[in-house]
């Protein structure tokens, strides 16, 4: 669920007015869509291969196709904004993958390079593949990691652009330009 992280934070950022609702629900959903490859482990497909897990749909061209694809069908008023915001909902996730220390890596850059990449710094702790490994001491760790590592520094980042946001418009208010 941390994936939904990026979303929200860009959603908090970027705010409503550029932003429509089925947008942001779209950009939410794509965070999390590219793990919807496990189901190729009941169908046979093998983690290493191209369609297994954090493979294809982990990759940056998945991202862009899927983003651009979405936003022809959801034909928002700011068409490049909501391009660029599902793209980067989606991308997300094989990027934060990257940072994770186990499984074969991310196949970032399908189909262009098949091998499967991480980032130099893994500190994020792998999520079981599973919700009944995840209610786990394992999936505790887990957790605190993703705190760690993706909500504290979001949330910061989040409030950040919120402070500059107030003080900006506290200053035009005030006829103090800055």
């Amino acid at each position: 669920m941390s994936h939904a992280a990026v979303p929200l934070v860009g959603a908090v950022i970027l705010g409503r007015s550029r932003l429509s609702l089925p947008v942001i629900a779209t950009g939410l959903l794509f965070a999390m869509l590219p793990d919807a490859d496990v189901v190729g482990f009941r169908l046979g497909i093998e983690y290493a291969d191209s369609w297994g897990h954090r493979g294809a749909t982990h990759s940056l061209l998945f991202a862009a196709v899927a983003a651009l694809f979405a936003t022809a069908l959801l034909r928002p008023e700011r068409f490049g904004l909501a391009a660029a915001f599902l793209f980067v909902s989606m991308a997300s996730h094989g990027l934060l993958d990257m940072l994770t220390n186990g499984g074969p890596g991310v196949a970032l850059f399908w189909p262009f390079d098949s091998m499967r990449h991480f980032a130099p710094y893994t500190p994020i702790a792998v999520s079981p593949i599973g919700i009944s490994d995840f209610i786990s001491s394992r999936g505790i760790k887990v957790l605190y990691s993703e705190a760690i590592w993706i909500w504290i520094p979001l949330t910061l980042v989040a409030a950040g652009f919120g402070i500059k946001k107030r003080t900006s418009k506290w200053f035009r208010q005030n006829g103090t330009a800055r």
